[in-house]
């Protein structure tokens, strides 16, 4: 789980209550005549070929993260997936283009229009007149109106996850004729084009029972360019094949199998040659790349190593180091020549299956851009110092964005610009960066905020036997904490205190280079490995037991420029916050930000208590729960903000039993200002008014500083070199009938890398 992410559509909450108190901002981006909304950061990597030089046939391996518990999108247990066998196999009205825009679907849709605004919202679908369902019916307004009335909201019999936009519809019936489909909005919906898509047969959708339990594990009525053959939970796979009705240009594949495989196992399936395509983390992409490389005639091992530094020699050995052995395997200590002896055979052994896993690996290559969904630090308001608007700006005036994101995406090649809106990502048409309402990155204002809540550098603490620090969890989830870090990785308690006293000095500057002009482990931007506990890093000190990295010094180092703060207290307590992390292979990425971001705080005198937690219980034991000061999870980017962004933000309001209802808001901080321009963004049909109040949305919510955004998450996928227009896929929405495996001979087609930006000073 190398990012923790979560999907945006949800149930709608009621508008929230209104209250006094604005939020001042500045000036809003668009309104200057160049484009606030910029260009998309990476391309799509898909190895685009036109659909002549492609083979017809053949069975395309995707690696999934799951075999879903059910084929219903709009239920609450559809996953990734679900989606992905979605746009496969059922109709969608729109599709996403590169640069996360809706755009028509022609092979289901020759129009959509708005034909009325007064009284009434209308709009009038013009279906292709060649669509029909597998079963040979026409698709029509009954399959509408039956989708309609499912996902309304009138009906709990319908077990549903979100009925966004139905509920604003007022009825759907026939056109003027059978191809038409008219839709009236008993309210104005500016996002009207999220609408029926994927569309559902009125099989699955017409009565309670059927769209519960109908399309679980079977769609036995479909109308894509593939239908699904089966759903196997024992082999781990959903199979889906042809379909022999459909109308557009015919599927190249026969097949494509949706392999459900962990991520640390992707690579061990790739080498079995087990699969053609599949996401992976950033190790394995260097071992891909290596791979992929330049390879010696003679020797068939990779001239070249990621990043195009010379490839080291057999298992890293020096020209040196290869004499030394052979004169102790020749020399007169027979016992030391025969040991040698020995570990050179095990090391040739240990070569030739290094060679061996190479070169099944070089028949992939990498594909990599920036996948439509961002990584943020979320920052709970519900209780505790983080309660405090002034403590959260702190904390986020606090975090260098741009070596976070440098962190994460330079050594992978990839565009490293920290993201600029909670809303939209760049290139989206609502994309703005809004986050001049919080303000720049500066340590000295941000121990200002601080200061003016009342916590001060070395005050008085006072403990009581059992008394946590500020912003620690209470005594009440001890238990539950002690079970889950006994479940953490590596054996350790699975936490760690940085920034509690100053003997844990930084023995870094900012920049990561030490005071002997070294760049330690926890600083080099440029290996961006992730780094893991028990590491020894360039202070000679080993970290194990979750030591955090960089966080030490040797006795006697003098402080360097921008050294830890002295710790804050308030009313006898420090201030601690506790720092929520997954713990399962390939969450590394998230610990290495989580490193520096401890580091950051550490310079404005704040603590964190590290906690690292399974996976499974990561997100709903913790995130949802409220169980954590910060913590780093993500966010997809959405075609239609105000819709789907709403109950991420909207702001908490009291349920009927007493609780707070949070929707999809895990920060627990919100305000009146924000929901009321949500509701004005979905009801104005004009969609520069539409744009410019989400990006207002967006300014506020970066004042209220309950979330921080850092980075768009890459997407890094290993593809048979052959495969053709399937890869990393970027905002777009994937053309099926199109992947398919090349013709001898032919080549598909490669974006240019992306420029990297320099690195900050």
């Amino acid at each position: 789980m190398s990012h923790v992410g979560v999907g945006p559509r949800a149930v709608m909450r009621a508008v929230a209550f209104l209250t006094t108190g604005v939020l001042a901002v500045p000036a809003l981006a668009g309104c200057t005549s160049e484009d606030p909304a910029g260009k998309p950061l990476a391309e799509q990597d898909v190895a685009a070929a036109a659909r002549a030089r492609i083979s017809d046939g053949g069975t395309l391996r995707w690696a999934v993260d799951s075999v879903p518990d059910t084929l219903n999108a709009f239920q609450s247990d559809a996953d990734a997936t679900t989606t992905r066998v979605a746009q496969a196999v059922l109709p969608s009205m729109y599709r996403m283009d590169e640069t996360g825009s809706p755009v028509r679907n022609p092979d289901y849709l020759e129009s959509a229009e708005v034909v009325d605004t007064e009284p009434k919202q209308v709009v009038v679908y013009k279906l292709n007149q060649q669509a029909v369902w597998s079963d040979g019916r026409e698709i029509g307004a009954a399959d509408f109106a039956a989708q309609w009335r499912a996902l309304s909201g009138k009906d709990s019999a319908y077990w549903t996850a979100r009925n966004a936009g139905y509920d604003r519809i007022e009825k759907v019936e026939r056109g003027a004729n059978d191809l038409e489909v008219k839709v009236t909005f008993s309210r104005p919906y500016a996002d009207w084009k999220a609408l029926f898509t994927p569309l559902y047969p009125k099989d699955v959708t017409g009565t309670p029972d059927a769209f519960n339990d109908g399309a679980r594990r079977a769609l036995k009525v479909s109308a894509g360019p593939f239908a699904v053959k089966k759903v196997d939970t024992k082999g781990d796979q959903v199979v889906l094949t042809g379909n022999p009705r459909w109308w557009g240009e015919p599927a190249k594949l026969d097949e494509i199998v949706l392999r459900a495989v962990p991520r640390d196992e992707r690579v061990s399936e790739l080498v079995a040659g087990k699969l053609d395509l599949a996401e992976i983390d950033p190790e394995t992409a260097d071992e891909v790349t290596l791979a992929a490389g330049p390879r010696d005639p003679a020797t068939g091992t990779p001239l070249m190593g990621p990043g195009g530094t010379p490839a080291a020699g057999p298992q890293g050995r020096s020209a040196a180091e290869a004499l030394r052995s052979w004169a102790i395997a020749n020399g007169s200590d027979e016992e030391a020549a025969e040991e040698e002896v020995l570990a050179r055979e095990e090391r040739g052994e240990a070569e030739a299956k290094a060679r061996r896993r190479q070169q099944a690996l070089s028949g992939f290559e990498l594909r990599k851009s920036l996948e439509p969904a961002y990584t943020q630090l979320a920052l709970n308001g519900a209780e505790g110092p983080l309660a405090d608007e002034r403590v959260r700006r702190a904390v986020a005036r606090a975090l260098d964005r741009e070596e976070l994101a440098e962190a994460v995406l330079k050594p992978l090649g990839l565009p490293a610009e920290p993201v600029g809106s909670h809303l939209a990502l760049s290139g989206q048409p609502a994309y703005a960066d809004g986050s001049g309402a919080l303000g720049e990155q500066n340590a000295k204002e941000a121990r200002a905020l601080l200061a003016d809540a009342g916590w001060v550098p070395g005050g008085p603490v006072k403990k009581k036997d059992g008394e946590e620090a500020a912003g620690a969890e209470k005594d009440e989830n001890k238990d539950e904490d002690k079970k889950d870090e006994e479940k953490s990785e590596g054996g350790d308690d699975g936490t760690y205190i940085v920034g509690e006293d100053d003997k844990n000095k930084d023995d870094k500057n900012k920049d990561g280079k030490n005071d002997d002009g070294g760049i330690d482990d926890a600083g080099d931007a440029k290996d961006g490995a992730d780094r893991e506990s028990g590491e020894k890093h360039s202070s000679g000190k080993n970290t194990a037991q979750g030591g955090a990295p960089g966080a030490y010094a040797p006795k006697g180092t003098a402080a360097p420029a921008g050294a830890a703060a002295a710790p804050l207290a308030k009313d006898g307590k420090e201030l601690t916050l506790r720092f929520v992390l997954p713990s399962g292979p390939g969450s590394g990425t998230l610990r290495t930000v989580a490193d520096r971001i401890t580091d950051m705080l550490k310079e404005i005198g704040i603590g964190t208590r590290i906690t690292k937690v399974p996976d499974e219980s990561y997100f709903k034991d913790h995130i949802a729960a409220g169980e954590y000061d910060l913590a780093l999870y993500s966010w997809p980017a959405s075609a239609f903000p105000a819709t789907d962004a709403r109950p991420i933000y909207a702001k908490p309001v009291p349920a009927a039993d007493g609780s707070l209802n949070v929707a999809q808001n895990y920060t627990r901080v919100g305000t009146d200002q924000v929901d009321q321009l949500f509701d004005r963004a979905l009801a104005t049909l004009d969609q520069k008014e539409s744009r410019d109040l989400l990006r207002k949305a967006d300014s506020r919510i970066w004042a209220a500083a309950g979330s921080v955004p850092l980075y768009q998450r890459p997407q890094l996928t290993a593809a048979r070199k052959n495969l053709a227009n399937a890869g990393a896929f970027g905002f777009g929405t994937p053309v099926y009938e199109d992947m398919g495996f090349l013709k001898k001979g032919a080549q598909g087609s490669r974006p240019t890398a992306p420029a990297s930006p320099s690195p900050s000073s």
